[in-house]
């Protein structure tokens, strides 16, 4: 679990940038005002945790370019929206960037200026802090990799903070991403790639295998939505107790795997069909696309 302060009181007054000035000694902006650059799946998620535990819409800012997403971030939130960056950023003490790879460093060009005292927080896929830092010309910035379970409170995120953020600074980012469901800090960059491939590129392998349970199913015989409640339940069910169990997931599986059974039998038509061997091909395809964005819309 990520760490939580004990303190409703204190948890909303760091989130925001109001902590006593001892405690908010190397932070450089103070503003209550939490702004983010893009406004799809991410920051909605985002966005909406926030509101749940109880900050105010009227400290949350975003810069949306597109018409229609504005108009759900108004009518789902009840929020500031901008169609473009502008002086009201100087007011963020802290800046989510929930835009795409591509056009981040444009995105960063327009409102970087306006917020050159903020501590920033990119959730931009392959995007390396070292171009973010610089494209910003601040130190200030920790990146993440989250994942769209986020938008039922349940994402998994990977964290990496650069030399310059301050513990402060970490735990205002944690209780943000805590809105969101549960995080980890990795101490090497590049390590986040590998969390793109678990996690964050992970919900569609879930959604992929689903879909051929489903398929199957019905091919036996199973109506659509049989198909997909045993699917879904089962993916469900098992994760719960994946998480719970004291044993790892390897023996959970040989407790349910009898030799000359029925989960024997599928078992072994996957290995012999090199399944596991696939799928982490699979992984190590989803981890070098990861860098490969870093090189492509980099600095």
């Amino acid at each position: 679990m990520p760490y939580i302060f004990g303190c409703r009181q204190t948890f909303f007054r760091i989130l925001l940038g109001l902590a006593d000035n001892s405690a908010m000694s190397t932070a450089k902006n103070t503003s209550q005002t939490l702004a983010f650059i893009g406004g799809g799946n991410m920051a909605s998620a985002i966005i909406g945790g926030l509101i749940k535990q109880g900050t105010p819409s009227q400290n949350l800012l975003v810069v949306e370019p597109f018409e229609e997403a504005r108009q759900r971030l108004q009518a789902q939130f009840d929020i500031r929206v901008l169609s473009k960056a502008d002086p009201q950023l100087s007011d963020a003490g802290l800046v989510v960037w929930a835009v795409k790879p591509q056009i981040f460093k444009e995105a960063a060009q327009q409102a970087g200026k306006f917020c050159d005292k903020a501590l920033h927080f990119s959730v931009a896929a392959g995007i390396r802090s070292d171009s973010i830092a610089h494209w910003l010309g601040t130190e200030r910035v920790i990146r993440a990799m989250p994942n769209t379970p986020a938008l039922v409170g349940l994402g998994q995120t990977g964290l990496f903070a650069r030399a310059a953020v301050t513990t402060t600074d970490k735990a205002r980012v944690e209780q943000v991403v805590a809105t969101t469901g549960h995080l980890i800090w990795v101490e090497d960059e590049s390590l986040l790639d590998a969390v793109t491939a678990i996690s964050g590129s992970g919900p569609a392998y879930v959604f992929f295998f689903i879909e051929a349970m489903v398929e199957a199913g019905v091919k036996m015989g199973l109506t659509a939505e049989q198909a997909t409640q045993l699917a879904i339940g089962t993916f469900e069910g098992a994760s719960q107790l994946a998480k719970t169990a004291n044993e790892p997931p390897s023996v959970l599986r040989e407790r349910v795997t009898s030799k000359g059974g029925t989960t024997y039998a599928a078992l072994t038509s996957m290995q012999h069909a090199h399944v596991s061997e696939l799928f982490q091909t699979a992984l190590h395809a989803a981890q070098q696309r990861a860098r490969e964005l870093g090189d492509e819309f980099g600095a």
